[in-house]
């Protein structure tokens, strides 16, 4: 009988498209992967450490992981294990910790599931994370998440990501459209592009040899996929001509995810942010006049050190006044090897709390203006395979989330609808899909 293997994940899409990719090498090596629940003999955890909180999260991971399987061999990596592996290893029930550069070697790591008295840590220094291996999730959902670069050149003072994940580097164009010739081939509908930095793609080997704007432009060229969506993308990275280009295309959606992390100059300076306010105002209006129905989404920090009351006022006001569509909102927390964690002004907790409640309130006034101006309005909803209460869910291109009564026949399937009404959850509800096959 085969060895099972359960995998959990935290943090970002990039870590589901290389947990996808870790649970194929493990199906090429002959294990079953399993749910979590189902007394695996494995257990890979693939961590974040964006915040305390997602330190916090893998700590409770293991334990719960332990109730299910006792015995089990349980194996971090991810960003939390390349910047804590000793912290990691004393978590009781580790049993091994693999770096940046150790992860994708994890069968070779792995062949042996004998328990040790202390858990094994492989980790090189980050510098040594400098090779890029494509990932991309497949088999579990309508959209696939493609990885395409890894690493960070920034400097940002508030961020680990570099120390846990290494330079910028990326993948070549001839290698993504390969992948997704295969993801199309597969069935899949949605394609959405990750990376730690998305729009810096194009250095390979520490040189640069081609610009985000040419793979763009490759895969618009690829038969087989629906919709093409780009996850996330720094402001200053947010060319003119890929949202000139996107407003005509044939697969990339209207949607954009865009980091903002403060409405105020002065904190943008503090976190050494490449823009000003002035270019994300540029940027979302140039969006607005080539796509007025386009959704964009902003990552935005509150509690950074040194953010006065003022600042933080100026941030609100920006944010109510630009034409944005929701908000994802992060407090800020103290990272240890950061510039940030040195700078004096800390803000009190309660504060950070009460900022992050106001910005959490925004965002659903947001979310609502922006739903509500697309009622009435026929669009294409692909479907997922979702069921919560007897009710199935699917996205718009231009990321409006629907729900109806769960069919079958509709898992994966574009069908053309009406957005008729906002349901008490939030979402935009519909009777029933048309019965026009759009896809």
């Amino acid at each position: 009988m085969n060895k099972k293997v359960a995998f959990y994940t935290l943090g970002c899409k990039l870590n589901y498209s290389e947990t996808s990719t870790l649970g194929r090498l493990f199906s090429d090596a002959g294990f079953d992967t399993v749910d979590f629940t189902n007394t695996p003999d494995v257990f890979v955890i693939n961590t974040c450490s964006v915040t305390e909180n997602a330190d916090k999260k893998c700590k409770k991971v293991v334990k719960e992981a332990l109730k299910v399987s006792p015995n089990a061999y349980v194996t971090i990596v991810g960003c939390y294990a390349q910047l804590k592996p000793k912290e990691i290893a004393e978590i009781p029930g580790v049993d091994m910790v693999l770096g940046a550069a150790e992860k994708f070697r994890i069968i070779e790591h792995i062949s042996d599931l004998t328990k040790q008295p202390k858990a094994l840590v492989y980790n090189q220094p980050v510098s040594q994370a400098n090779e890029f291996v494509p990932a991309f999730s497949i088999g579990d959902r309508t959209r696939t998440f493609l990885k395409v670069q890894d690493g960070c050149d920034y400097s940002c003072t508030f961020c680990t990501i570099p120390l846990a994940r290494g330079v910028s580097r990326s993948d070549t164009i001839e290698s993504v459209i390969l992948q997704a010739k295969q993801i199309a081939a597969s069935g899949v509908k949605e394609i959405v592009l990750t990376g730690v930095n998305l729009g810096d793609f194009g250095i390979i080997n520490g040189e640069r040899t081609n610009k985000f704007f040419d793979l763009v432009k490759a895969l618009d060229e690829v038969e087989g996929i629906d919709r093409i969506r780009i996850s996330s993308i720094e402001p200053n990275l947010l060319s003119d001509e890929i949202i000139t280009f996107v407003a005509q295309s044939k697969r990339f959606v209207p949607h954009f995810h865009i980091p903002l992390q403060s409405g105020s100059d002065k904190i943008l300076s503090l976190m050494r942010r490449r823009y000003k306010r002035e270019l994300y105002v540029n940027r979302v209006a140039r969006i607005k006049e080539l796509m007025p129905d386009c959704c964009i989404g902003v990552d935005v920090i509150v509690g950074f050190p040194g953010e006065t009351r003022e600042d933080f006022v100026d941030t609100y006001n920006f944010l109510n006044d630009l034409q944005v569509s929701y908000l994802h909102v992060f407090t800020y927390s103290k990272r240890e090897n950061t510039l940030a964690a040195e700078m004096s002004g800390a803000v009190p907790g309660s504060t950070r709390a009460d900022r992050s409640k106001m910005l959490h309130i925004l965002s659903d006034k947001k979310r609502r203006a922006f739903y509500f101006s697309q009622l009435g309005r026929a669009e294409e909803v692909l479907f997922e395979g979702d069921i919560k209460d007897g009710y199935m869910h699917g996205f718009t291109r231009n990321y409006v989330k629907v729900k109806t009564k769960f069919d079958p026949v509709l898992v994966n399937e574009v069908r053309s609808v009406t957005l008729t009404q906002i349901s008490p959850d939030g979402d935009i509800e519909i009777t029933e899909a048309e019965e026009i096959l759009v896809h």
